[in-house]
């Protein structure tokens, strides 16, 4: 299934969370620091105006007058401003009942030193008095004002959050909106999956044509699959082909520690998209308020099943003029509650699979289009080596195809990129810098070795492609075994085969060193929960039968399972048959090795002179050798196990 990377839509009106408000200490800090800047702000300008001439005592002009160094009075209500003979300017302040005159003659200046002074006295203006008079009250309380009215918007803003927290967060994708818009030729593979979905298109289109022969289209269709798959994709698909308005929301976005929010918000999805019909609902990964309903899971916690309720609840409520679809998706179909996928709410269920080998290279073939492809580029070659791949896989490895060429400052991604990218997919990225020393080296080189080897050998092991001792990820070497085909099923010879594959680096050490390492680890843990699933839950011991002592999910939450009293005896016995199992693959893997010693050797040499041995390399080895490299034609021809 091919995934598309996309913004999510508009969220509707009023469906903003509530943990989106601004935090109200914020706002208080920020009102505060505003009215102190703002006071700062009128107390310099205002300090500015009344001081930018020097202000002197009244008995100093009187004194500069008899020094005869002024030359101009000016009065301005009780303002006095003196400008002397240099040019300079001075203010002062004179009584306010008492003219200027009196003023001056009580500080006994002579009336002709008086004379030679011209003295104009102007009226005060209305604006500029008032100004000074009142804005050291009014300005100071107009900032106040100012701050009460900013918080209480904010506070306006956080009650109105708070009335809309039972509104759902569904995201809208409008079937006007070209950029967000899928449809099905977006979709690579899945046939099967669109072919279902087509009716749901068409009831959407024309209801008319179901309504009159009497069909009664599906209330809801669950998309079931792995994770990767594309299931929102299919669904939005479905929205964009039918042209019609796509809400989309999240299990777990329904469910908050408030109780009642989560049938809130259910009712308020519901209700809007009846207005919108014909629409599309979509829960993603309902699982997460769809479980089974009194397990107990949840910490005793009833707004989850509330939530599961309303949904049942709107679901059964539809009527069938309402044109509303509700499709739903989860990588866990055996959990839900059955009461949501009787028939009558989920009746539909869609399985989508992991895309096979031509749905692989039609995924890749979609994800190219906006990727530069060297001439060297085979995709099919891509998609035969990456069995087990989903949509949201392939999507990534061609994205680190690109990443690997961009790094290396190329235009085009070639055929090479696209090989390191699907490695760096499964495995992880390389780690030169991890340097082993040379027993290391030696060590992890006849333990690939070992995979390698028995995997060549044995009938139903798949064959080998790379073997390298450059570390990835967490691992200090790898052996890469790619099947020839694809396989819905494997038999108990497979799973023999690849215990016994599983074995060789373990017993390529003990043999070599005679001594083991902690490099096994992962295939020892690998290997016995594969022959523990043979026994417990394939059915393929000939001791235990075919009996599946494992519970499914779903029984074990109601508390099914194995029975007490039987679980100590059971689980002996399944430990021998495990033992048994690997036992018997540990002679076979041994007894190969033994008998191809020499090709071993020849294989570690090669690893630890190059490091990384190819597929064409690794098979001229064992042709070398006496082996013969298994072909498809081999396996085509192979009876069933």
């Amino acid at each position: 299934m091919a995934t598309r990377n996309t913004e999510k839509g508009p969220r509707k009106s009023g469906g903003a969370p509530a943990s989106q408000g601004p935090n109200i200490w914020i706002q208080l800090s920020t009102a505060f620091a505003v009215f102190l800047v703002l006071s700062l702000g009128y107390s310099l300008l205002r300090q500015y105006i009344v001081t930018q001439n020097e202000s002197v005592p009244i008995s100093q002009i009187a004194t500069d007058i008899s020094a005869d160094k002024i030359s101009t009075i000016t009065v301005e209500g009780d303002t006095i401003t003196a400008t002397y003979i240099d040019k300079t300017v001075k203010t002062s302040r004179k009584e306010t009942e008492t003219s200027l005159t009196q003023t001056l003659s009580d500080y006994n200046i002579p009336a002709e030193k008086l004379a030679k002074v011209s003295i104009e006295i102007k009226d005060e203006g209305g604006v500029r008095f008032w100004f000074l008079t009142l804005a050291p009250i009014i300005v100071p309380v107009l900032l106040l004002f100012g701050v009460i009215w900013y918080l209480s918007r904010q506070l306006r803003q956080g009650g109105m959050q708070a009335f809309t927290f039972g509104r759902s967060m569904a995201r809208l994708v409008d079937p006007e909106d070209k950029v967000q818009r899928v449809t099905f030729a977006d979709v690579a593979g899945a046939k099967e999956a669109k072919e279902e979905l087509t009716e749901i298109v068409d009831f959407l289109k024309n209801p008319k044509k179901f309504i009159l022969i009497g069909a009664r289209i599906p209330k809801g269709v669950l998309l079931m699959g792995a994770p990767g798959t594309g299931k929102t994709l299919l669904a939005r698909a479905v929205a964009g082909e039918a042209g019609v308005p796509f809400f989309s929301i999240s299990g777990s976005e329904f469910v908050e520690m408030f109780v009642g929010v989560g049938a809130s918000r259910v009712r308020d999805l519901f209700q809007t998209a009846k207005k919108s019909a014909p629409a599309i609902v979509f829960l993603d990964e309902i699982d997460a308020v769809g479980r089974v309903r009194g397990s107990g899971v949840g910490g005793g916690n009833d707004e989850r099943e509330q939530t599961l309720n309303q949904i049942l609840v709107e679901m059964d409520g539809f009527e069938p003029n309402e044109k509303v679809i509700v499709m739903a998706a989860t990588n866990r179909p055996d959990v839900l509650d059955p009461a949501l996928i009787r028939p009558g709410r989920f009746d539909r269920r869609v399985v989508i699979d992991l895309p096979d080998r031509k749905d692989r290279e039609d995924i890749l073939a979609t994800h190219s289009r906006t990727k530069p492809l060297g001439p060297d580029v085979k995709l099919s070659v891509i998609a035969e080596r990456t069995p087990g791949f989903s949509g949201a896989d392939l999507a990534n490895l061609m994205n680190e195809g690109a990443i690997l060429a961009a790094r290396e400052n190329r235009k085009e991604v070639t055929q090479y990129d696209l090989v390191r990218s699907i490695e760096k997919v499964m495995l992880g990225p390389e780690r030169r810098s991890h340097v082993l020393n040379k027993k290391e080296k030696e060590i992890t080189a006849y333990h690939e070795a070992g995979h390698a080897l028995i995997a060549s050998v044995l009938t139903y092991a798949d064959p080998v492609h790379k073997i390298s001792i450059i570390s990835r990820g967490r691992a200090a070497g790898y052996t890469l075994k790619l099947p020839l085909e694809d396989r819905r099923m494997q038999s108990r010879k497979e799973f023999l085969d690849d215990i016994a594959v599983s074995l060789g680096g373990y017993i390529a050490e003990k043999l070599v060193f005679n001594d083991i390492t902690t490099g096994a680890s992962n295939d020892l843990q690998v290997l016995t929960a594969l022959a523990h699933n043979m026994v417990a839950r394939y059915g393929m011991s000939d001791k235990m039968g075919p009996i599946a002592f494992v519970a499914s999910s779903q029984r074990a939450m109601f508390g099914e399972g194995v029975d007490g009293e039987q679980s100590e005896a059971v689980a002996a016995a399944i430990g021998e048959e495990v033992h048994k199992i690997i036992d018997g693959a540990y002679k076979q893997a041994e007894a190969v090795i033994k008998m191809h010693r020499k090709a071993l050797d020849a294989i570690a040499a090669k690893l630890v002179e190059v490091e990384t041995i190819e597929q064409v390399e690794f098979e001229k080895i064992l042709i070398a050798h006496g082996i013969t490299p298994k072909k498809k034609q081999d396996i085509e021809h192979q009876p069933l196990a």
